[in-house]
């Protein structure tokens, strides 16, 4: 256990170097901004880009892992908008409630995280579980906001939707990875070594990202924030793990790898949905800091459990 943590220590060390920064102002917000711009669409995007081009495609897809992660995490989305519903909450703020609650910061803190402590055979399992993020549950919220306030679903909403998810820099990286591999083309090796060069600033750079980011939100509207930790940190790793293991019989690596994306702290992106949408702001906010503040404990008790497996 004590060796777990000290493997995930120096990836949060970073984060709090980051979180320390952005609060004596000597990183100030903009640059948090531009260092996040960067890391999303030139780091990870050539991180990801790279970890898919070496990919068997054939054996990418696993339809009981898929089934596995999404019944585990839409059983927690329906009990997390259920309690927001059962505390009076709209309609609106029930489901952004239930968002934050199984939507974990896979992009930037799983990728280059559970890839080093796991190993490269995790590069698959996490891939899909932040496809199935971005594409599934993104949409489920839009559209539940948008037929919420406008009373139906119209195909002027859908539109933009789509254009959002395919122009993603994280989903076009991925897909032309696996394109890439599933064509069988070369890697020549100024280009792989370029990808390596700029992917291996997208570590530290989504990490400091991260931890600057913290540094501007204030923990309000503290009861849904801890709720929506717990269900986060522990309920969402629980129930995909019931999912895989004992509904779906996901091989163990696989859902090994599963259960520790969905141990996460809440994404970054689930703040800048409810800002758009105008709903849960505060909350969500909270529940971002406490959550990654927490992970400190909970990730390295799921990364132990998982590999002492």
């Amino acid at each position: 256990m004590l060796a777990i943590f000290l493997k995930t220590l120096p990836f949060f060390l970073v984060i709090g170097t980051g979180w320390l920064a952005g609060r004596t102002r000597f990183f100030p917000p903009e640059a948090t901004g531009w260092l996040t711009k960067f890391v999303f669409y030139f780091a990870l995007s050539a991180m990801l880009f790279r970890f898919a081009a070496t990919l068997d495609v054939a054996s990418l897809f696993d339809p009981a892992f898929v089934m596995a992660y999404l019944c585990g995490s839409a059983a927690l989305w329906a009990l997390g908008f259920a309690v927001a519903r059962w505390r009076h909450q709209p309609l609106v703020t029930a489901a952004m409630e239930a968002h934050t609650a199984m939507t974990g910061n896979t992009g930037f803190l799983g990728v280059p995280m559970l890839v080093v402590l796991l190993g490269e055979r995790a590069i698959g399992p996490v891939l899909m579980v932040l496809t199935i993020d971005m594409v599934v549950f993104s949409t489920l919220i839009t559209l539940i906001v948008t037929a919420a306030r406008q009373g139906r679903v119209r195909l002027a909403t859908l539109w933009p939707l789509l254009r959002g998810i395919v122009s993603n820099p994280m989903i076009v990286s991925m897909l032309a990875g696996l394109a890439w591999a599933g064509l069988h083309l070369p890697m020549p090796g100024p280009l792989d070594e370029f990808l390596a060069l700029l992917g291996a600033s997208a570590t530290p750079g989504a990490l400091f990202a991260i931890g600057a980011s913290l540094a501007g939100r204030a923990a309000e509207r503290m009861g849904p924030a801890l709720w929506l930790s717990l269900a986060k940190l522990v309920l969402h790793p629980l129930a995909v793990g019931i999912a895989a293991l004992a509904v779906f019989g996901v091989e163990p690596y696989a859902a090994g790898v599963m259960i520790a994306a969905a141990s996460l702290p809440v994404a970054g992106n689930v703040y800048i949905l409810a800002q758009y949408f105008g709903t849960a702001v505060q909350r969500v906010s909270a529940a971002i800091l406490i959550s990654t503040a927490a992970s400190i404990a909970t990730v390295p008790v799921v990364i132990h459990w998982i590999t002492k497996g």
